[in-house]
């Protein structure tokens, strides 16, 4: 080949990164018993039910009843990995910046494998859930979710609890004009996805919620309902041997449990 021939390629100094999906279950977990997590463990979550209530009239109470005992399995059984390369010509003609933005989109693609886990396990372990519904206005959408919040505080949830609605795109946008929206001052509240509030729960928009196909699973549920766990977090650089470039692999373990159902109530419903 001629070296006459031979035309570089030029490299941007700026790299495009693909688009983010909307993740915002993860964070309205329960993280109590993330300490306890490791790869390949199960956590116990202990759980108590609640002792019968009974009149005294100052005759014997009898013996004393066992109470039952509600505890759940939480089991690190997930397991995610990345492994890439980057050739050392592609090192030498790239900026700085190059690796990092590998590392960014390895990250973002975790983290939307996680909140679609999360999404799922909410949507089929919901405490209650509609039926198959066609929603297709503001006010459909408006009663779909009254009728969540209905099974919730019938469940002993309050206005006090943390209450968080995730909805699609489609159905944000029926519902936004139903919101109330947020002042000028919650950047934070903004930063964490939150669109509006709604008989004071926040409300979260987002592309990672389950579909079985004919339905999406909006869900309305508090803080409390669902635990969730990493075990191991690991990013690992190494040099393989038959190939003239640098890697990067990573491993990500984790796992979730409903421990409160009746906190989480699963709107199946499609827009059509």
């Amino acid at each position: 080949m001629s070296y006459a021939n031979f035309k570089p390629v030029i490299w941007s100094k700026k790299i495009e990164h693909e688009l983010k999906k909307f993740t915002v279950f993860k964070e309205d977990c329960d993280f109590r018993f993330e300490g306890d997590a490791g790869r390949g463990k199960t956590v116990k979550i202990l759980g108590v039910g609640k002792p019968t209530i009974g009149t005294y009239t100052g005759s014997s109470i009898g013996t004393p009843e066992t109470v039952p005992d509600s505890s759940v399995y939480l089991k690190i059984d997930q397991a995610k990995y990345f492994n890439f390369q980057v050739d050392d010509v592609d090192k030498a003609q790239a900026i700085d910046g190059l690796m990092p933005a590998y590392m960014e989109e390895a990250t973002r693609g975790l983290a939307e494998v996680e909140d679609s886990f999360i999404a799922q396990q909410l949507g089929q372990n919901a405490g209650s859930a509609s039926a198959s519904t066609s929603i297709t206005t503001a006010d459909g959408m408006k009663t779909a979710i009254d009728n969540a919040f209905v099974y919730l505080w019938n469940n002993g949830v309050s206005n006090k609890d943390k209450v968080t609605i995730y909805l699609t795109p489609w159905a944000y946008n029926l519902f936004k004009d139903k919101l109330v929206a947020l002042k000028t001052d919650n950047d934070d509240l903004i930063a964490k996805g939150v669109v509006g509030l709604y008989n004071s729960a926040k409300v979260k928009m987002t592309n990672n919620i389950y579909n079985d196909g004919t339905d999406d699973y909006i869900i309305v549920k508090t803080s409390k309902a669902y635990a969730f766990c990493n075990g191991i977090n690991e990013t690992e650089a190494y040099r393989p041997e038959t190939l003239f470039s640098d890697a990067v692999k990573g491993l990500d373990t984790y796992g979730g449990k409903m421990v409160r159902p009746k906190e989480c109530y699963c709107i199946k419903a499609h827009n059509s």
